[in-house]
């Protein structure tokens, strides 16, 4: 339903980009990030925590714990999202889907630099190609800490660190470009 949506939306917002930024623009909109931040604009977090704090004890703790996880919250966003179309249906969720993440829409369309594919296509035309290598992951299952190194002809450019493994690549990616860039980040 999210990417749906939002693909709509994109396609009739923006009726003259390349259906390659669309699709770049989509892509960072329905994210994890993007999703776990418009969570925590909604408020849901502190919903989650507040309820676990009604329960008292164990239950306590782990709400808390549950709803400093972005990955937990990207996931109580999507279930909101289909439990409220179930309910009431997509004429009703649609708009309310689209104006929830406004916010995302407007930041991925004006200022997001997808820093992987800008690596991509600066190393093509130099004739040569990035791969990433996960070299750590730290945290426990709920926040999970990954590091990748972005890797050219076996060479390591970059390296970052993310709440998730694409989080981590496009630090790594970034690092990689500011490196290649004389220590100027793109973007």
């Amino acid at each position: 339903m999210l990417g749906v949506s939002i693909a709509a939306h994109l396609f009739a917002r923006f009726p003259d980009r390349a259906e390659g930024e669309l699709a770049r623009i989509r892509a960072h909109v329905v994210s994890r990030e993007s999703c776990a931040v418009v969570a925590r604009n909604l408020g849901l977090d502190r919903d989650l925590a507040d309820r676990g704090r009604e329960l008292g004890g164990d239950a306590a703790l782990a709400a808390e714990t549950i709803a400093g996880s972005s990955s937990v919250m990207a996931e109580v966003i999507e279930a909101v999202i289909g439990a409220s179309y179930l309910e009431f249906g997509a004429a009703e969720v649609v708009p309310a889907i689209v104006e929830a993440f406004a916010e995302r829409v407007a930041y991925a369309a004006d200022k997001h630099v997808d820093h992987k594919t800008v690596l991509q296509e600066d190393l093509a035309r130099r004739g040569a190609s990035v791969t990433y290598e996960l070299v750590e992951t730290t945290g426990p299952d709920h926040d999970r800490r990954y590091t990748t190194a972005a890797l050219v002809e076996g060479r390591e450019l970059g390296r970052g660190s993310g709440p998730s493994k694409k989080a981590s690549e496009q630090a790594a990616a970034k690092e990689a470009l500011r490196g290649m860039a004389g220590g100027k980040p793109p973007g």
